[in-house]
């Protein structure tokens, strides 16, 4: 399990705009959100996504660097890009199920009209040498953390110089 304070797993994914997109080649102000979604199935992280896409600039203001990821083909995250209002926001497919097990992401086999098998929400807060702040995981597309919630959380963490919790 990743533990705050200690250095994540190197995270190399395309995104649709047709560059790659590394971890280890982000260099924050602040830190690095790495939102995971469920897929374009999912009408949760469509309206959380789009929810993002109207935050960007306050992301950006505090010095994150935002992606959002997902186990969807480059078809799917094509699709899910032209479908949702979510035109500033970088997106990447295919991130491997067997990478999403090392940052403690849930897998969930598919129902209904879902993937096989797809990855369940994540969110990592990320400092700029790749050490883990703090997560959010889910085991289903519910209580997300609400992104006003973080943005205000950031902001307090910058402002207090607050330490990562949970390391112990």
């Amino acid at each position: 399990m990743l533990k705050p304070r200690e250095k994540t797993p190197e995270l190399t994914i395309d995104l649709i705009n047709g560059t790659e997109w590394r971890l280890s080649k982000q260099d924050p102000e602040a830190f690095t959100l790495v939102i995971v979604y469920r897929g374009l199935h999912c009408p949760v992280c469509k309206k959380y996504l789009e929810e993002l896409q109207g935050k960007l600039s306050k992301f950006d203001e505090l010095g994150v660097n935002v992606v959002a990821i997902s186990s969807d083909t480059k078809a799917t995250a094509e699709e899910t890009y032209k479908e949702w209002d979510i035109g500033d926001v970088p997106l990447g497919y295919e991130f491997p199920i067997e990478e999403a097990r090392k940052w403690g992401l849930y897998i969930s086999k598919g129902i209904k009209d879902e993937p096989d098998t797809f990855i369940e929400p994540g969110l990592f807060v990320i400092r700029p040498n790749q050490e883990l702040y703090c997560a959010s995981i889910q085991t289903m597309p519910f209580a997300r953390p609400g992104l006003d919630d973080i943005i205000n959380a950031i902001k307090f963490v910058l402002s207090k110089d607050y330490p990562a919790r949970g390391e112990a």
